[in-house]
């Protein structure tokens, strides 16, 4: 029983980085204005982890809202 909360919990574990991988190459791919347009929705603070993703990709970008 132990082995397979173990198992069930490190596939769970990596499914989460997976999707957290696909989330920030979706932030670096978008376009200037999309990034524009998404950090502007969660600018509000404190800033969701979705908006630090956001305003760090512009900050590299050399942009500002």
């Amino acid at each position: 029983m132990l082995k397979t909360k173990r198992k069930r919990l490190t596939d769970r574990s990596v499914r989460a980085v997976e999707r957290l991988a696909k989330i920030e190459t979706s932030i670096i791919d978008l376009a200037d204005e999309d990034l524009l347009d998404l950090a502007d929705i969660f600018k509000a603070e404190p800033r969701a982890p979705i908006g630090d993703m956001a305003f760090l990709e512009m900050a590299r970008r050399k942009m500002s809202l």
